[in-house]
């Protein structure tokens, strides 16, 4: 949770502000606000805030400031890494649906390629983060969830040692992996602020910080970071009807990310590997993590079109993984 530091909301307000819509009162979805300290500073700055907060401890504060303003902000009980779980029949709180909330948001469904429909505000938690930009992940490639209404725009407090991963450089075989390749393809990303652990409550039960250790990457901060679904995703034969396959070839890939790529292949019954690579300008000598992020799109486009690549020889891994990741 947030402690509060009048010079970082005004930096938060200021980072969420450019570009924020039009009209005076341009929408934003917050979730997890706690005591709503950013969510106040959001609202003096004109947004109308939708908050999601999980924590029943907290509503009543965050209810009391709803009903002191006129609808500039709602209060729903919810979690937004809860949002339209696998789970069938009716969802109880803190569970979300996406298309109640949206409807409740007054946000229509735009097409991939429009403008961004809404934007998103929250602090990760630390406890099972990679998992949740996972999911978040794989929501963007299937347009599904919060990303069936379009290029939903999210402003995340991160780890440090996570926006490290995101923004790695091929070649770097130990912090390059597949969340990496995904992210950068799926993505723009853009680091709006670094804010240090000191800012945060991380361990509420004793009170003392509980900084998660980051081994060989830095992890000294908090990073506040813009990710914008690229308008040029769904291009060429990549759709969201076969992204799942993308996703499996990209993480199956980095299993053993210093292989060959042309062992990978041969491992895949493609037995005119040589030509494929030829013709996609890449060397046969390339390794998995040597490979941009590119290079793992136009692999996959170019080996939907070849009659020797059966998609159906991922299927099970590929709903499997889906199911965990879910």
């Amino acid at each position: 949770r947030f402690i509060d530091c009048p010079q970082l909301a005004r930096t938060v307000r200021r980072c969420l502000q450019g570009g924020a819509g039009s009209g005076p009162q341009p929408l934003l979805l917050e979730f997890a606000p706690g005591p709503g300290i950013l969510t106040q500073s959001l609202l003096d700055a004109g947004f109308r805030v939708v908050a999601l907060e999980s924590n029943s401890d907290f509503l009543i504060d965050l209810q009391s400031l709803e009903s002191s303003l006129d609808g500039q902000l709602k209060v729903i009980h919810g979690d937004f890494f809860r949002m339209d779980p696998m789970a069938k029949g009716a969802l109880k709180p803190p569970a979300v649906s996406s298309e109640k909330l949206f409807e409740t948001l007054g946000v229509a469904a735009v097409p991939w390629r429009a403008d961004v429909p809404l934007k998103v505000f929250g602090i990760v938690p630390q406890q099972l983060e990679r998992n949740r930009l996972w999911r978040l992940l794989f929501a963007m490639y299937e347009c599904s969830s919060i990303y069936r209404y379009g290029r939903v725009e999210l402003n995340l407090f991160i780890s440090e040692k996570e926006y490290t991963v995101l923004t790695a450089k091929p070649g770097k075989s130990k912090v390059y992996q597949a969340l990496t390749v995904l992210a950068q393809l799926g993505y723009e990303i853009e680091l709006l602020h670094k804010e240090p652990w000191s800012s945060f409550a991380t361990n509420l039960k004793n009170g003392g910080l509980a900084i998660p250790k980051a081994g060989r990457l830095p992890n000294d901060h908090f990073c506040l970071v813009r990710l914008t679904p690229q308008q040029n995703l769904f291009t060429g034969g990549l759709k969201p009807s076969n992204a799942s396959t993308f996703i499996f070839m990209v993480k199956q890939s980095f299993a053993k990310p210093k292989s060959k790529l042309t062992d990978r292949l041969n491992s895949w019954s493609l037995d005119n590997s040589d030509t494929l690579l030829k013709a996609l300008e890449i060397p046969k000598n390339a390794s998995m993590c040597n490979l941009y992020p590119e290079d793992y799109k136009r692999l996959f486009e170019a080996l939907q079109n070849s009659d020797l690549f059966a998609e159906t020889f991922f299927h099970d891994e590929v709903l499997a993984s889906t199911r965990t990741m879910n």
